[in-house]
């Protein structure tokens, strides 16, 4: 009787969590508890991983690439006057390239004894000039300047250009200013140092018209003296080809920087000669 109550009692409890359901229950009852116990745990989804930092290296340029990539920026003096408008140049223009070129090479009382008098300038050709019109304008007594002029080895006006054909150019212009005066070729092309200074020599020369390089070999030869000129005229607005002005050429420059250390700083300070931008 006891074991009868013992099998009952057993039987009427509530099977405990994960417990073996006893061999009397339903079929397949041990069977999904198999499946229960045997099912393949899901692995972790992919989405939630971590996510692993990733630093991208910059490839190093080559020294090819380097160079093509500063002569791309590197802008030519050219390309930048092109899209600039044309402006006359001005006495502070001078002013300022004489301080650039000897800031270097001078000091502060040596740059500031440089610095030309205003009056030493003549009015600046404002691009609406020929040459014969703006000579005329800076110089309305020229003819008879030009008559009591009579040293040898001199002239009283000097034109500088920045080549032999610009040169040639600008005598040309000359014809409605010269009048009378004896015009001169100065610069290199087939015309030897020697036969230059002979003709200045043996002739009254009034008008010189040439490159800074020829006019500073001639000062240097003593075959031409500066004492006696007046007018001391820049061919400055004028461009080349290539849009340069004469002051935008290093080796033109540098020649014209050599030829006012010859004793032009001393006559502008003297007063005794213009300088002028045409």
């Amino acid at each position: 009787m006891a074991d009868d109550l013992g099998d009952e009692w057993w039987e009427n409890q509530p099977a405990a969590a994960g417990s073996p359901v006893p061999s009397g229950g339903e079929e397949g009852g041990d069977t999904e508890m198999m499946q229960q116990d045997t099912a393949p745990v899901p692995e972790p989804s992919k989405e939630t991983k971590q996510p692993l930092e990733c630093f991208l290296t910059q490839p190093k340029e080559t020294k090819e690439e380097t160079q093509k990539t500063k002569k791309w920026k590197k802008k030519k003096i050219s390309e930048i006057l092109a899209k600039s408008e044309p402006k006359p140049g001005t006495p502070g223009d001078l002013q300022q390239l004489i301080k650039n070129h000897y800031s270097g090479s001078r000091s502060v009382i040596e740059l500031e004894e440089l610095n030309l008098p205003d009056s030493c300038f003549l009015k600046a050709n404002d691009l609406t000039h020929s040459l014969s019109s703006y000579l005329k304008e800076i110089c309305p007594k020229w003819v008879k300047l030009r008559k009591t002029h009579s040293e040898k080895k001199s002239v009283l006006m000097l034109i500088m250009c920045s080549s032999a054909v610009r040169a040639l150019e600008l005598i040309r212009s000359l014809t409605a200013f010269k009048g009378d005066a004896k015009v001169m070729k100065l610069f290199a092309k087939h015309i030897k140092v020697r036969e230059q200074v002979k003709l200045l020599e043996n002739r009254v020369i009034h008008l010189g018209v040439g490159t800074p390089g020829r006019i500073k070999e001639l000062v240097k030869q003593d075959g031409l003296n500066l004492s006696p000129l007046k007018f001391l005229v820049f061919d400055w607005n004028w461009r080349d080809q290539k849009l340069r002005r004469m002051m935008d050429i290093p080796e033109i420059r540098k020649e014209v920087f050599e030829l006012l250390d010859m004793g032009v700083f001393n006559l502008c300070k003297s007063e005794s000669l213009k300088l002028g931008l045409f």
